[in-house]
């Protein structure tokens, strides 16, 4: 469903401030998988993502979507392939529009325009049967104003609108980073619940290695542009936080950061 040949990309590149961010990586992804993408500050997690989400063009390789070769694509064009969430709740949604506006832009997304704009009942339903399914009580709230929710409902709706389409590629960028403890659990089990669903492809980022390993059938691990790890199966359920501490150290040849140490 992601073949990604050797891409690589760096910023600022000739100057001073110049970062290679990405290093002749190489990644498959078969219909089904659900990724989860662990690594440092500065590894190339989010770069990766916005590489295959096309905000930005790589400099060398090649980025292919459930066959289709992606890789000169503009955003844009890319997003009927791609459902995503990013870190902020504040971002996916429109604060100003209702739970139901919100949803009916995401299930029209890629669809001809019409002047029939107008949310009809048997889709107001559907809308209402999906928020049940999140069992936080928002499918009895269809018109509120969806800057009135909390952020782990935002995220959960975010979540949602994302896999309407049944997107080719689900991409998560640390999407319960800004949650409480209590609420970025409760995201994380919706996420599961859809993705198995929906039998949605998945790359998922996160600082938190608990959840890199709880969740998904394979966990990759990015240093410095590149995977240097990459585990799935049995083997990935029988790890734990330690053997990915010392994976990390052994493989970088660095000490693990704080910022690892405290996730």
């Amino acid at each position: 469903m992601l073949e990604i040949k050797e891409i690589s990309k760096t910023f600022n590149a000739g100057t001073i401030n110049e970062k290679k961010a990405l290093s002749k990586l190489s990644l498959t992804l078969n219909e089904g998988d659900f990724v989860t993408v662990i690594g440092g500050n500065g590894a190339g997690k989010s770069t990766l993502l916005n590489a295959v989400a096309g905000a930005f063009g790589v400099d060398e390789g090649s980025i292919l979507i459930d066959g289709t070769d992606v890789t000169k694509l503009p955003e844009y064009k890319r997003a009927k392939f791609l459902g995503r969430v990013f870190q902020d709740p504040m971002n996916g949604t429109a604060a100003t529009m209702g739970i139901e506006e919100n949803l009916a832009l995401a299930y029209r997304r890629g669809k001809a325009r019409t002047l029939r704009w107008g949310i009809r009942a048997p889709e107001r339903k559907m809308y209402a049967e999906k928020l049940k399914e999140l069992d936080l009580g928002l499918e009895t709230r269809l018109t509120s104003k969806v800057g009135l929710l909390s952020g782990g409902q935002r995220q959960a709706i975010t979540l949602l609108m994302s896999a309407l389409q049944r997107p080719k590629l689900l991409l998560l960028d640390e999407h319960t980073a800004a949650l409480d403890p209590k609420t970025a659990h409760k995201v994380l089990e919706i996420t599961q619940n859809i993705v198995t669903r929906d039998r949605l492809t998945t790359l998922m980022i996160t600082h938190n290695m608990n959840h890199a390993i709880a969740y998904g059938n394979r966990l990759i691990m990015m240093h410095n542009g590149q995977i240097i790890f990459d585990v799935s199966g049995e083997e990935k359920q029988k790890l734990k936080v330690e053997n990915l501490l010392q994976k990390f150290t052994e493989l970088s040849g660095d000490t693990v950061s704080d910022r690892m140490l405290l996730s």
